[in-house]
């Protein structure tokens, strides 16, 4: 592409020299004239005559073209090389999204490809970490890009807390970070996370807090000090405050330690307790549960007892394969959404309540008519689906892993030979009971106790069930 603008051109250079600014190179005419030049416009011929051939030009040479173009203020010039770049060269600035957002920072006239690249960011998030310079950008060029609510974070954060670029972070973006309420990190991980980007901006200090003397105490203490009004404390269970935050608590303010120590030991003062809200992390996935719910399946899955998984550390991802209300509450659409699809696990919330139940299945649904055998399986109740502690998980019996699951046609999950959890199928002529025969085959967990006569089962009506595809990661 050529682009021939003569007398356009022509009129911005008048201009520019009318206006006598922004000259670097001075030209002695005679002993009494000077001519005042800039060394780009005396070294780019397409100046001169009006003419030049983008073509010709590489994406960081029209990059550097489009700049000098705005530093000049070559109004002709600037939309149709801003065009040409965004039109010709998406692959170059799809690979230089961050570098080209943070060179244009701050330009008025980039207004077009500011959004070009905003747009590539929005659209595939984790271009903004794989860079080298994200733990360099300025903080407020980082906000403004965080601004838009549709951009997803979640992938951007868990690879970044999980990386070494972390404690390579510098503090305002780190605290710009940890400050969003829609952080999708639980609030022990996010100090953990502190400590160990402290100790490594201060590399003389001891891992082991247990060893720090009072001077290092110090250190930590300012280190951290701009972070601490943007941890959830309050948010902590019980044990984590008392294992993790208190023996450390000389890094805290003392009326935080004190209000803390209030919350949890007289919960009826709390009123009196300036409380920040919990954060609301962007979890559209599932309309029953939040994320702390998949680390605790993550947790079970690996048969982790006293030990569960964070958001960071779950080696698994939970893909929606399966939502009664939006797909379909029948039979047949379960087993055509979630046959032969792998490991999977089932999700039910009971109508009216917060209660929730469901169970895991390591193997794959079918239409076989058939049991199957494992001993990895595991059914499983939260009373209050907001409260983790409510958590009861139901292994297989170690004699009866042949009836671990039934698969069949004409029903929905079906979970031991009792069966100990089983959708039915047009029971009393509705698809919104379950069915309840536990402990049978897997261990008891709290379950609704009203039984039906006509099915010989304890019942509950459902508001939603879910199926989520379990992979490892």
């Amino acid at each position: 592409m050529s682009l021939e603008c003569l007398q356009e051109v022509a009129n911005d250079y008048e201009k520019l020299l009318q206006d006598g600014k922004g000259y670097d190179v001075i030209i002695y005419a005679n002993e009494n004239e000077e001519i005042h030049a800039h060394s780009l416009v005396l070294s780019t011929s397409f100046i001169y005559c009006g003419r030049i051939n983008l073509t010709v030009l590489e994406g960081p040479e029209l990059l550097k073209l489009l700049l000098a173009v705005d530093d000049l203020n070559i109004r002709t010039l600037f939309p149709k090389i801003e065009d040409y770049l965004i039109q010709n060269k998406s692959t170059f600035l799809h690979q230089n999204a961050v570098e080209t957002l943070e060179t244009i920072y701050q330009r008025e006239s980039f207004t077009n490809l500011w959004n070009f690249c905003l747009e590539k960011v929005y659209k595939e998030p984790k271009i903004l970490f794989e860079t080298d310079k994200f733990v360099n950008l300025k903080a407020p060029l980082v906000e403004l890009v965080f601004k838009r609510n549709d951009l997803n974070l979640d992938d951007i954060v868990i690879m970044l807390f999980n990386s070494d670029k972390f404690i390579k972070l510098k503090a305002p973006l780190l605290e710009l970070l940890i400050k969003r309420d829609d952080l999708i990190l639980e609030e022990i991980v996010i100090w953990n996370s502190l400590l160990k980007w402290g100790l490594a901006q201060n590399s003389s200090i001891s891992q082991d807090s247990t060893k720090w003397n009072e001077e290092e105490i110090k250190i930590m203490e300012r280190t951290l000090n701009r972070f601490i009004p943007s941890v959830r404390f309050y948010d902590m269970p019980p044990g984590d405050f008392l294992d993790k935050i208190f023996p450390l608590k000389d890094l805290l303010p003392k009326d935080l330690v004190n209000n803390l120590l209030t919350f949890h030991i007289m919960p009826d003062r709390r009123t009196n307790i300036n409380i920040q809200s919990p954060r609301k992390p962007k979890f559209d996935t599932s309309v029953i549960i939040k994320l702390k719910h998949l680390s605790i399946f993550a947790s079970w899955i690996d048969k982790k007892e006293s030990f569960h998984y964070n958001i960071l550390n779950s080696p698994y991802k939970f893909n929606l394969l399966y939502r009664a209300n939006r797909d379909g509450n029948t039979a047949e659409t379960f087993h055509s959404k979630c046959d032969n699809k792998g490991a999977t696990i089932v999700i039910i919330k009971i109508k009216n309540s917060d209660h929730i139940v469901g169970g895991y299945n390591p193997l794959i649904w079918d239409s076989s008519n058939k049991y199957k055998s494992t001993n990895d399986s595991f059914i499983f109740s939260f009373t209050n689906r907001n409260d983790l502690q409510t958590a009861k998980v139901g292994h297989i019996k170690n004699d009866q892993t042949g009836n671990a699951i039934y698969s069949q046609q004409g029903y929905g999950p079906k979970f031991g030979g009792g069966h100990d959890l089983l959708h039915y199928n047009n029971l009393n002529n509705s698809n919104e009971i379950w069915a309840i025969n536990n402990p049978y085959s897997y261990s008891k967990i709290d379950a609704p106790e009203n039984y039906d006569k006509s099915s010989g089962y304890k019942t509950f009506y459902m508001e939603n069930y879910e199926v989520f595809q379990v992979v490892r990661k």
